[in-house]
């Protein structure tokens, strides 16, 4: 059994908290490339603190930053990885899968023709019954009364206007989008390595 195995099965956080495993919950690793840099922006690269340790342990990853907690085997402290980075560089992929968080992510979550963030569907450009294909190229984010009112014809014919013409995004494009929608949570041990598109605090 991996050492980094039986310290989650027998990991306890140091201080006396009444919910040890709740509180374990809350503390995942922000995964770096070995580049330093985030494998994704949105959804963010965070991996169960479980699953750093063995990362750890495996020597796949660094630690770069820590919790102030502990998890404990029988004969071993160790303190919660809260960054860590791989040892082996990952290259993404040039383009990013086809799929429909993947398009509402290039569209930035909001309708296509309205700027409604509600409701969303997708719609595409020119429909099928006219030819249209199912591609990047060809379907845009449109909530469900843009989708309803445009039908079965093209934007020109409903008089309904695109905001931006739908193009194939690449992987570096995609995640520049996700750099647009930090999380609610951000670990103190994250900032350095994360760019969001917020504004400074003077």
């Amino acid at each position: 059994m991996f050492r980094a195995e039986l310290i989650e099965q027998k990991a306890r956080l140091a201080s006396a908290d009444d919910d040890p495993v709740r509180k374990l919950a809350s503390c995942p690793a922000l995964v770096l490339n070995a580049d330093y840099t985030p494998l994704s922006y949105y959804p963010l690269s965070l991996w169960p603190w479980q699953t750093a340790i063995k990362a750890v342990f495996l020597d796949r990853v660094a630690i770069v930053a820590s919790y102030d907690r502990e998890v404990h085997s029988p004969s071993l402290d160790m303190k919660i990885p809260s960054v860590i980075a791989l040892r082996e560089f990952v290259k993404p992929s040039q383009f990013p899968a086809f799929t429909r968080f993947n398009l509402f992510l290039r569209d930035r979550f909001c309708c296509q023709y309205c700027g409604s963030p509600r409701q969303l569907t997708f719609d595409h450009v020119v429909p099928r019954r006219l030819g249209g294909r199912t591609s990047w190229e060809n379907i845009v984010t449109a909530c469900a009364p843009c989708n309803m009112k445009k039908g079965g014809r093209t934007p020109k014919q409903a008089h309904m206007h695109l905001h931006v013409d739908p193009i194939r995004p690449t992987s570096w494009q995609l995640q520049e989008k996700g750099r647009g929608f930090p999380p609610n949570y951000l670990h103190e041990t994250w900032r350095d390595w994360l760019y969001w598109d917020i504004e400074l605090e003077e």
